[in-house]
């Protein structure tokens, strides 16, 4: 068999064993079905012929009762992130406080819980996405992050493996410095390493931060296996792009999202994000690799392959915020191994993941400069030639509210207030006798987000769920009392609502399928009703207009997937009191629906108690299919949703 023929059957293997099939079974081994983050699993009990008879077969709280026993008072987010594994006929998922659970596929019944190191002392904690799963043989392990501690359990009773790092634990605090370490994404495994990011504030009070380097450690001892730098240290690839020395103080560019892999080729991908401070960059100028970049690293060395920065000179917050899709595509009739990187400012960035060449050109376009003194902007950035953006870009006139003469002339009077322009536009001065700051879109939460995209091996389309958020981009002079920075973020607000509405037209949140094979969008729906029956509104009659949730999709072989998002996802950004929170970014209506993969025409829905705030799984048990959910909001407790066939 030729080289290319081998290739080929192993991609199409591949590709039909995203989810692990056995039997009557089919697994979901790692967050995102498969270490190459399509979100895919080949099954289709669930169809479009039965999806209405869908009901809920079992729930589960974020946190078991064994353990808030240990603590009655025990408090934490609802903001549950979690996304279950499946596998060998027991779901795994971290739950509310960061431990792991083990329970019945069928019922949801408990079959273990992780106890927590220090007892009831050390039951506080914050939910993260997922775990990471690793087997050879007879030797299995789940790997677990929990604040600043990596752990590797067995996957049978949920206790530690002594022999892993020191008792079980490895210390992730970088260094002695003083920032603590955190992260709520999931461990990934590649060949006999597990992987590691981080996510502390790209927004100090200070220039000088902590780099969020990303490492790999011995999956059987816990071992510091490699390091890779995000911020080039002296005599290092990229030290040049950081001016005047800026490397030696800044921070961050953490990989806060989730890494794919290739264990074929043995890389792993990494998504980076933007530098401190994330709107202002008078103290590191330069292009500041490898802040926003997309890096291909080899999984046993941690040794850069490749690399492509998608933002120069980050001021918009837009970090990769999504794990890299890996997919296999023809395009004019090539096989190529790709991987895909959707992006905030809504481009789906395509590049052989061999060789880190675009698939289509990437053409290096002027944008605009900042007016902001101190500030050097890149004078370009980099846009793709295919396929189109996936959402709007940019913020004129045009693009003001305008279903009546009344919103039109409300918008005109509040967009007068600030800067607007094409996607690029730098953040602005907020003064007293001027403008309020530079209306963003997209703005810091997408475009897409962590939620990313999902990859259908049998069709080559891509589903991107996005938002259309704006958010006001605005610095103010940094008081030298509490800051080194010369400008510092100011308020971050969502723009004012417009008598009750979005300052923008919508739609405010869409899914867009994409064919990979040719660049182009299939299809373009909005996910939601959004204020459509709104009091101005109602009498118009109006189609869904979207609901800006950041929702996680997953696609089958005969679905696709998606909630809203659940407001209690941005708890932290800031809304003007004149604006309804169910019109901030995540707001939804709780549902949760099925889609037609092939048109975007919805097929189910049906209402939750809250909106989804973990990226939804599947699988097969004992011959029936189930999808599982996270869902949680202010009003209502964190918890796990499981539906199935009637």
């Amino acid at each position: 068999m030729s080289r290319a023929a081998r290739w080929l059957t192993t991609t199409v293997m591949v590709a039909a064993s995203a989810a692990v099939v056995s039997g009557q079974q089919t697994e979901w081994r790692s967050y995102s079905a498969d270490p190459g983050g399509t979100k895919y699993a080949p099954v289709d009990q669930i169809n479009a012929s039965n999806v209405a008879t869908l009901t809920i077969a079992w729930r589960r709280p974020a946190v078991d009762a064994a353990l808030r026993k240990l603590d009655p008072s025990l408090t934490f987010s609802n903001n549950f992130r979690a996304t279950p594994l499946m596998i060998g006929g027991v779901l795994y998922s971290p739950n509310g406080v960061g431990l792991v659970e083990a329970f019945h596929p069928q019922t949801g019944r408990t079959l273990w819980v992780q106890q927590p190191p220090g007892g009831a002392a050390d039951l506080k904690g914050d939910s993260t996405r997922g775990l990471a799963y690793w087997r050879s043989g007879s030797e299995e392990r789940l790997f677990v992050q929990r604040g600043e501690t990596l752990m590797a359990l067995d996957p049978k009773t949920g206790r530690r493996y002594a022999t892993f790092g020191t008792g079980g634990r490895v210390n992730l605090r970088y260094g002695t410095g003083p920032e603590p370490f955190g992260w709520t994404g999931a461990p990934q495994v590649c060949r006999d390493v597990v992987i590691i990011g981080s996510s502390m504030s790209d927004s100090p009070p200070n220039k000088e931060g902590t780099p969020g380097d990303v490492r790999a450690y011995d999956l059987r001892t816990g071992r510091l296996r490699w390091t890779f730098h995000v911020i080039p240290r002296e005599g290092e690839f990229g030290v040049d792009t950081w001016k005047n020395g800026s490397w030696r103080y800044t921070g961050h560019a953490n990989l806060w999202s989730l890494v794919s892999v290739d264990e074929q080729l043995g890389y792993a991908y990494l998504p980076l994000t933007s530098p401190t401070s994330d709107m202002y960059g008078g103290h590191r100028l330069g292009d500041n690799l490898f802040s926003s970049t997309l890096v291909a690293v080899n999984c046993l060395t941690g040794e850069r392959v490749w690399h492509q920065q998608l933002v120069h000179h980050d001021l918009w917050d837009y970090d990769l915020p999504a794990a890299p899709v890996l997919a296999d595509i023809t395009v004019d009739g090539r096989r190529i191994r790709a991987v895909v990187q959707v992006t905030k400012q809504a481009f789906a960035f395509v590049f052989d993941r061999v060789t880190g060449e675009p698939v289509w050109p990437i053409e290096e376009r002027p944008v605009p400069p900042s007016m902001t003194p101190g500030e050097e902007t890149s004078p370009t950035q980099p846009f793709p030639t295919k396929p189109p953006a996936f959402d709007r870009q940019g913020v004129s006139v045009d693009d003001l509210i305008d279903f009546t003469p009344e919103l039109r002339a409300a918008a005109l009077a509040v967009v007068k207030n600030y800067v607007v322009g094409p996607l690029f536009t730098p953040p602005s001065l907020r003064t007293p006798e001027g403008t309020k700051g530079t209306i963003q879109l997209p703005g810091s939460v997408g475009g897409a987000d962590w939620q990313g995209a999902a990859f259908d091996p049998a069709t080559g389309l891509l589903y991107v769920p996005s938002i259309s958020a704006p958010f006001v981009a605005d610095l103010v002079p940094g008081n030298p009392k509490e800051t080194n920075l010369t400008f510092t973020r100011g308020t971050r607000e969502f723009p004012p609502a417009v008598m009750g509405l979005p300052l923008l037209k919508p739609p405010y949140g869409r899914i867009t399928a994409i064919d990979l094979n040719r660049g182009e969008i299939v299809w373009s729906v909005p996910n939601g009703n959004g204020p459509r029956n709104h009091p101005l509104l109602e009498r118009l009659n109006l189609p869904p207009l979207g609901n800006p949730g950041r929702s996680a999709p997953l696609v089958t072989r005969s679905l696709l997937f998606l909630g809203e998002g659940d407001p209690i996802m941005v708890a932290r950004q800031r809304v003007p009191p004149s604006m309804p929170v169910a019109l901030a970014p995540s707001a939804g209506e709780g549902k949760f629906r099925a889609y037609d993969k092939a048109t975007g025409r919805v097929l189910w829905e049906t209402d939750l108690p809250a909106g989804t705030t973990g990226a939804p799984m599947t699988y097969v048990y004992d011959g029936k299919q189930y999808v599982v959910v996270a869902i949680g909001s202010r009003e209502h407790p964190a918890e796990l949703v499981a539906f199935s066939l009637r």
